[in-house]
């Protein structure tokens, strides 16, 4: 059996090695969002969050109050650029690289961290890290060592549908409000 299953792995093509994007932040920043690694789709369209069914875009969109033509998922990406850096919001990977088939993090290998200190030392207006998801929260050591804030966020992936819109957006809701991007539901 063991003869089989390494006939097949090594006739697998092997998972190729992909670069992730380049942050988005601006002087000023106060929260910075961190994912694992862009999807498929991400990679393609070169945008953070692109696949349809992602509640980033949506989230955020609640969050700031942004409806009909102004929310964020009806513009382009191009334009929703600006209004996340003037809402001080920071968006980034914790992996720079890696080696992937598909879209899931599970199937992540050998992956190369994004350089956050440097990121860190660049906006010193920083308070506060949030992981987008468990595989992005696995480095909270790292992230706690660098002296800000660090908070666990539900993912917004579709592949979290174990976690309703509301859901997510209650707990991303308050860690925004924490840091002034976004008013709690109090007020």
């Amino acid at each position: 059996m063991s003869d089989t299953t390494n006939a097949t792995a090594s006739s697998a093509s092997p998972a190729p090695r992909l670069s992730g994007l380049a942050p988005v932040a601006a002087p000023g920043a106060r929260l910075l969002v961190l994912g694992s690694f862009p999807s498929v789709a991400s990679l393609q369209a070169q945008q953070y969050y692109a696949h349809p069914r992602n509640h980033f875009w949506p989230i955020l969109s609640a969050l700031w109050e942004l409806e009909g033509e102004r929310a964020l998922p009806a513009l382009p990406y191009a334009e929703r650029l600006p209004i996340v850096q003037a809402h001080g919001l920071a968006i980034w990977d914790v992996y720079a690289g890696c080696e992937r088939q598909g879209s899931l993090d599970s199937a992540i290998q050998n992956a190369q961290l994004n350089d956050l200190a440097g990121l860190i030392q660049r906006i010193s207006t920083l308070e506060a890290i949030a992981h987008n998801g468990g595989e992005s929260a696995r480095h909270m050591k790292i992230t706690q060592a660098l002296g800000l804030l660090v908070y666990k966020l539900p993912s917004t992936s579709p592949a979290n549908a174990s976690w309703s819109f509301e859901r997510k957006l209650a707990a991303w809701r308050a860690v925004f409000a924490a840091h002034r991007l976004a008013r709690s539901v109090n007020n």
